[in-house]
């Protein structure tokens, strides 16, 4: 176990001393079998590994590019190519398009509250009852209101058209009694 000598005199505090201490050894091998147990089954690891992000959309492969177009509440219509299985909300957002997914597509919230082309609405599976229940809190519910973050990309949706509402309503408890 590291263990650290703290004076009044050296002015640092522990933790600073620990990250002096390390940047000295330069995280060398003798470093840390030196401050473990002297075995090498004390040696720990430290790595780094790149997250995967909400949000992240994929890029289609050349030929395979499906086609959404969104309306905005000002009635600005942008076409946007996406790659089949990417959800509505995520596309939506890497475009810079003012869409919350306040739970981050969990299907938790109604801020990504999307209506869809009724050309298209029988070309998208069904909601589930957790959506349902999301739906019920969305503001300007209409017959084909959908979460986009519950809509992922198919073949059978190239060329959608989606606008997207004039405004969103997040509810939130913030105190429970």
């Amino acid at each position: 176990m590291l263990r650290l000598k703290h004076t009044v005199s050296s002015g640092l505090l522990p933790i600073f001393r620990l990250r002096m201490d390390i940047a000295r050894a330069g995280l060398s091998h003798n470093y840390w079998t030196s401050v473990g147990h002297g075995s090498s089954s004390s040696i720990r690891g430290f790595h780094t590994s790149i997250p995967k992000l909400h949000g992240h959309v994929h890029k289609a492969k050349p030929g395979e590019e499906l086609h959404v177009t969104f309306i905005t509440k000002d009635g600005k219509q942008i076409e946007v190519e996406a790659a089949a299985g990417d959800n509505l909300m995520d596309i939506a957002q890497a475009h810079g398009l003012d869409v919350e997914g306040a739970c981050g597509g969990s299907c938790a919230c109604s801020t990504c509250h999307m209506i869809v082309d009724p050309e298209f609405y029988d070309d998208i599976p069904e909601p589930s009852d957790d959506e349902n229940d999301m739906l019920d809190l969305a503001f300007g519910l209409t017959e084909t209101s959908r979460l986009g973050c519950q809509i992922h990309m198919t073949p059978e949706l190239d060329g959608v058209r989606i606008a997207l509402p004039a405004m969103t309503r997040n509810l939130q408890i913030k105190d429970f009694n």
